[in-house]
């Protein structure tokens, strides 16, 4: 066995795990950082540090060899954003909730269930919020408004993405057929919207005129559908995606490369 996937609660306990599995010491291996710890979000979707571990050849006479090198520029590399389902999990994890009886059921609005959550948890947040219900055709929206929502919304969003994932599954709980809610707060939805088609815009013009493909940094479900469906019908260029969860990312490549 020269190569081998290892786990820990950090990086430097899955490293140590993987060394003592392959009997080696660390400037005998290369290193490869695949996920990074988190906690997640509230306790959720927590999850252990995963590495790489490669069983190096060895060194020709008179080479040198760095044993942090390959660690230390991984780790570096290494993606940290909170790992955040996309709506088919979302669905399924919702199927898989424990079921209240019928008669909480039917004494409990699957709505007003999911905007009690979101308004304790914004309280175990420091926030004092509000929440509109919007329904819609397919969806119900979940409008928050409030002060200091940056927290709530996370970085691109992260944060109420994850919000919006317990929301579901709180619903879903009350309900007796599946019911999509998406949040959003002070706009964000939109506003992000119009930042990734900015993005695709300026990309799609830097794969034509360098005719080399040009990859975005990986994005949920939902946002790579917004630069697939923002160039879709572009002239010169063509959108796909590649690569695994939670590291799947649209690359867009000139039509004439």
């Amino acid at each position: 066995m020269n190569k081998l996937v290892a786990t820990g609660k950090t990086v430097e306990d899955a490293v140590n795990q993987g060394l003592a599995r392959l009997s080696a010491s660390r400037d005998q291996v290369s290193v490869q950082i695949l996920s990074q710890p988190s906690k997640g979000f509230l306790g959720w979707f927590s999850r252990e540090a995963k590495v790489e571990l490669t069983l190096q050849a060895e060194p020709a006479r008179g080479d040198s060899l760095d044993p942090n090198k390959a660690y230390a520029s991984t780790q570096d590399e290494a993606a940290t954003a909170v790992e955040v389902p996309d709506a088919s999990e979302t669905e399924a994890a919702a199927d898989r909730a424990p079921a209240v009886s019928p008669e909480a059921a039917k004494d409990n609005d699957p709505f007003e269930e999911a905007v009690s959550f979101l308004i304790e948890t914004g309280k175990a947040m420091g926030l004092s919020i509000t929440v509109h219900v919007e329904h819609g055709h397919d969806q119900t929206t979940l409008n928050i408004s409030g002060d200091d929502l940056g927290m709530l919304i996370g970085r691109r969003g992260q944060t109420l993405d994850a919000l919006q994932y317990l929301a579901n599954i709180v619903a879903n709980r009350y309900a007796d057929r599946y019911l999509r809610i998406v949040l959003d707060a002070e706009n964000f939805r939109a506003r992000r919207q119009k930042t990734l088609e900015g993005l695709a815009d300026r990309l799609a013009k830097q794969a034509v005129s360098t005719k080399k493909e040009v990859a975005l940094e990986p994005m949920p479900a939902s946002e790579r559908k917004i630069i697939h469906a923002r160039l879709q019908n572009h002239a010169a260029v063509k959108t796909y995606s590649k690569g695994d969860e939670p590291n799947r990312r649209v690359v867009i490549s000139s039509r004439r490369s």
